[in-house]
């Protein structure tokens, strides 16, 4: 073995001390979203660019809206996460309670469809899609039934003990639903008698089982148990995308708009960091890869994919165009009292 001169063991030992000082200086930031389909996305699509260019390590914390929610409304005065994606009724909530730090000025807000921008900023939609019906086309088939066209569908007796329903008080899939079921009943965002009053005597019966999130919906689709059921197209496609045979229908008076927003926690401990990837998970890049990799679709207009995530693009942004938002100001206002009597009247 030949010894090293004096020159090169000073130059080996510089590189090492090089090495060890960049990896003490990465930075970590914890981001807080829904697990499974969308924490794969985001972590092996959408993060690398971004850890990548400021040398830091973006960790989710996964869990639904509402855990994610606790978790930092349990941490406001030292914060442990320092992003949120949260379910839009949730994170209007959010902002209401000042979890949230108004978002910085940069280029990529230009580009966001207006309903992205919640409270002047304070949060910002990151992917957009909407609550409609979902049916079990094995099941269709085998009964000869024609596929769904309506929210009045799920009343239909012909569909008893094969409806599945997320609960109100723990799912928007089945708030908009609700909501959606309310509205033909003459019902609106501030007022959901006739919809409450309605449901023993028309999807009540119907319903199979009320489940908290639609985690479960895979499952129970494989088995049969659920041949229809609120969920959204990017969810369909996913459950598609591993054979389960489960189709989406845009209901004839229109689905409602379901966005996944996001927002600087408030006083977190790297404010700046956490500004910037809120303003790189708004970019054309970001979304890009988040669409061509996970079918979320964009909520930045400038984004430019090609082929099939073009085409899920364009039928997307159709479905979206012919859904309503709900008034999340109007509805927060009750929500609590709506979930107390959905427990005490619906799931009892």
């Amino acid at each position: 073995m030949i010894p090293l001169s004096r020159s090169a063991l000073i130059a080996a030992a510089c590189a090492t001390l090089a090495t060890g000082a960049v990896q003490a200086q990465t930075k970590t930031l914890y981001i807080g979203m829904n697990g499974g389909n969308m924490e794969k996305t985001f972590t092996q699509f959408v993060f690398g660019p971004f850890e990548q260019k400021h040398n830091v390590k973006v960790v989710v914390v996964p869990g639904g809206s509402a855990d994610i929610l606790a978790k930092a409304q349990a941490a406001r005065d030292k914060p442990q996460m320092h992003v949120m994606f949260l379910d839009d009724g949730v994170m209007y909530r959010a902002v209401g309670m000042g979890l949230c730090e108004k978002q910085k000025p940069n280029p990529n807000l230009a580009g966001l469809l207006p309903v992205a921008h919640i409270k002047d900023d304070m949060a910002t939609g990151v992917t957009i899609s909407v609550t409609g019906l979902a049916y079990n086309t094995k099941v269709f088939a085998d009964k000869g039934w024609v596929p769904p066209t309506s929210w009045l569908d799920l009343a239909d007796p012909k569909y008893k003990g094969k409806v599945v329903f997320q609960s109100l008080p723990s799912s928007t899939f089945g708030l908009h639903a609700f909501l959606a079921f309310n509205q033909l009943k003459g019902g609106t965002d501030a007022n959901v008698e006739p919809g409450f009053k309605a449901w023993p005597s028309t999807i009540g019966p119907n319903v199979v089982e009320y489940i908290s999130n639609s985690a479960k919906i895979s499952e129970m689709a494989q088995t049969g148990e659920a041949a229809l059921f609120p969920y959204t197209p990017t969810q369909s496609t996913i459950l598609k995308s591993k054979g389960i045979p489960v189709e989406y229908v845009q209901p004839k008076e229109g689905a409602v708009v379901l966005m996944v927003a996001q927002c600087v926690i408030a006083n977190n401990s790297e404010p700046q960091l956490a500004q910037e990837l809120a303003a790189y998970l708004l970019s054309p890049e970001a979304q890009a890869k988040a669409l061509e990799n996970g079918s979320y679709n964009p909520t930045n207009t400038k984004v430019q994919v090609t082929g099939a995530a073009a085409a899920e693009q364009k039928r997307m942004n159709e479905i979206v165009k012919n859904s309503r938002s709900v008034d999340w100001d109007e509805v927060n206002k009750n929500r609590s009292a709506w979930n107390t009597r959905w427990n005490r009247s619906v799931e009892r």
